[in-house]
């Protein structure tokens, strides 16, 4: 059986998000389930969607500014709205109109007609952002005071965003919403589900669609289309590593001094953990060698833990030449000391000032550059000064088909933060420099490079 809105009235709100195109979804939904729709719109808003579509949608004037011609001739409009609806949804819902629906910030006329809704009304609100802002303290600590108000808040699903990030932000899906009007309604009136009759006939009852209906119709329609062209080019690219056998190595090694001290460095190994999560997700078979981190390794792979500069580069020719891709993001110590104590070093045995002799440690990455046949080689360049042209050099001298480049010494790049700033950099020069992404992020694009170039 499915449900059925008939004779209930709602209020959509929609805010100046990218998701507005899938307010146009909402309403149409709702008719369809037989609710009487009016829409409000912040101005922000038209700059997403047009009050046309919406109008078309919902056989209803869209109200846009708190004093439209359409609606002054009915006095405290906001107020009557408010009381003829029996629930009102805010969807998509800006972080802006969040914070000012939490702090009474009545300057729209989307935010009066929340103000004045009711108690006993239900107040849905589908906050969609990129997921910095929905993390931001701000945000959540609004997000707490509409909660101690009583409203609904419908929360953000994940996945990749507007900006390219991927994470929490994005507004859920239709079915996701339409449900918890539903159950916000059941929950209000104790209704049970109406006849699947019912709501057949009730659908039959509505006017046909206008032309200008089916026109604004097939243009959100044809947008959904394209949306999701764009999403199955990008999988048809990964499609070309499902089944590769990828080569990651990952994290820091150590060198041992004596019995309880060592050399290292502070990689996370998040980087090369996010490239291995990613590239097993999208079917390829993975191999993980790392050094120590404290990372939980993937389950979809196989793990390899090591500590030394020696015993990763031992682990990578064991595996190199039945692998399609390798890449080398760990962070392998250039030096390690020529002798190592079995027991602890006292102070007293060494004096005041100890020497420690170090030597080179086996280039991995050259290594692999000289001995490959078909493999396709990714290295990382971590560089203080000189990136690209160090990054170059590197690429040219361990024979690499691709590397990636970033700086140790700058935010949101290099060892230990959850972002990474990179520049990927191709055999033939060619050059791609993002933004600060999440790491997860970062290793999609990296992959994606690949993908493209094998």
């Amino acid at each position: 059986m499915e449900k059925s809105l008939k004779n209930k009235k709602i209020v959509v709100g929609v805010t100046g998000s990218i998701a507005a195109y899938k307010s146009a979804l909402l309403v149409r939904e709702l008719i369809k389930a037989g609710a009487e729709v009016q829409v409000v719109m912040t101005p922000a808003a038209t700059k997403f969607i047009t009050t046309t579509t919406l109008e078309s949608l919902s056989r209803h004037p869209v109200v846009v500014e708190m004093f439209e011609d359409i609606k002054q001739t009915s006095g405290a409009w906001h107020v009557q709205l408010a009381q003829w609806a029996d629930l009102m949804i805010i969807a998509p819902c800006s972080a802006t109109t969040l914070s000012k629906v939490a702090n009474g910030l009545s300057d729209t006329a989307l935010v009066c007609v929340a103000m004045a809704l009711p108690p006993e009304k239900p107040l849905l609100i589908a906050p969609a952002m990129d997921f910095d802002m929905w993390q931001h303290p701000a945000t959540q600590n609004n997000i707490r005071i509409l909660k101690s108000f009583g409203y609904t808040i419908i929360p953000p699903a994940e996945g990749e965003l507007a900006s390219g990030l991927i994470g929490p932000g994005r507004l859920p899906d239709i079915p996701v919403l339409m449900d918890r009007i539903f159950k916000s309604l059941d929950n209000l009136e104790n209704q049970s589900e109406i006849n699947l009759d019912n709501n057949i006939s009730n659908l039959n009852e509505k006017p046909l669609e206008s032309i200008d209906e089916s026109l604004e119709k097939d243009k959100w329609n044809t947008e959904l289309e394209l949306e999701m062209l764009k999403k199955k080019m990008q999988l048809q690219t990964f499609d070309k590593l499902k089944g590769k056998k990828i080569l990651i190595t990952a994290g820091p090694t150590i060198e041992k001094i004596d019995s309880v001290r060592f050399i290292s460095n502070f990689s996370t190994g998040k980087m090369g953990f996010a490239l291995a999560n990613f590239a097993a997700e999208i079917g390829a078979e993975i191999i993980l060698i790392s050094g120590p981190t404290q990372l939980e390794p993937p389950t979809k792979c196989n793990f390899i833990l090591v500590q030394s500069a020696e015993e990763m580069y031992q682990e990578v020719m064991k595996y190199f030449q039945n692998i399609d891709i390798a890449i080398f993001s760990a962070a392998v110590a250039d030096f390690t000391p020529k002798i190592k104590f079995e027991h602890k070093m006292k102070k007293e045995e060494v004096g005041e000032s100890v020497a420690i002799e170090l030597v080179r440690t086996k280039d991995i990455l050259a290594k692999a550059g000289k001995s490959k046949t078909h493999q396709f080689i990714v290295g990382f360049a971590l560089e203080t000064d000189n990136l690209l042209e160090n990054a170059k050099r590197k690429l040219q001298e361990k024979n690499c088909d691709l590397i990636v480049a970033n700086l140790a010494n700058v935010p949101d790049s290099g060892f230990g933060g959850d972002k990474n700033t990179i520049t990927i950099i191709d055999k033939f020069g060619k050059e791609t420099k993002f933004m600060p992404l999440p790491k997860l992020q970062a290793a999609k694009e990296i992959l994606k490079a690949i993908a493209e170039r094998i």
